[in-house]
């Protein structure tokens, strides 16, 4: 039995590197993976909850603030590690990623699997277009998260448009 994965990308395009999360999710649905369904979200604690509830397997993608270097990438199981706060400084939301994964864990409605991925950005300033740093991150990220869709929905069929 093949399982549905929900990828949500996370941010706003018009804060320059926080539109990483969005830009990786429209990649991934044109690659159209099978079992996979996708959407974007602003990354606002409250419609992120209703946008994942009933789904089993969750990927988040979304741009993390500087902690190492731009263009790091960083994978979260969310169900065994703590998702920390510091990560997303970036958000204009106070109610956000952590808080609703935090909440949502308390309330014992975290999906089944729920994975957030994510590049170090280096740019959050009003403005469209990535950093050049988060760029080249973007082919690392997306060959991740296709294979752990291929993992969770248990096919081994390369996504249309795979290189």
């Amino acid at each position: 039995m093949n399982t549905e994965v929900l990828v949500i990308g996370l941010g706003n395009e018009f804060r320059s590197d926080d539109g990483l999360g969005l830009c990786a999710a429209r990649e991934v649905q044109r690659r159209g993976p099978p079992g996979v369904r996708v959407m974007e979200c602003s990354g606002e604690g409250t419609a992120l909850l209703e946008a994942w509830k009933g789904a089993e397997c969750v990927l988040l993608i979304d741009a993390i603030c500087p902690g190492h270097s731009a263009g790091s990438l960083h994978r979260i199981d969310c169900r065994r590690d703590s998702t920390p706060h510091s990560l997303f400084r970036s958000s204009s939301h106070t109610f956000g990623v952590s808080e609703a994964i935090a909440l949502a864990t308390s309330l014992g409605s975290l999906p089944r699997v729920l994975l957030l991925y994510g590049i170090e950005g280096c740019n959050f300033t009003p403005g469209q277009g990535l950093s050049d740093a988060v760029v080249r991150s973007i082919p690392d990220l997306i060959a991740w998260i296709g294979a752990d869709i291929a993992d969770l929905t248990h096919t081994n069929e390369p996504a249309r448009g795979t290189p």
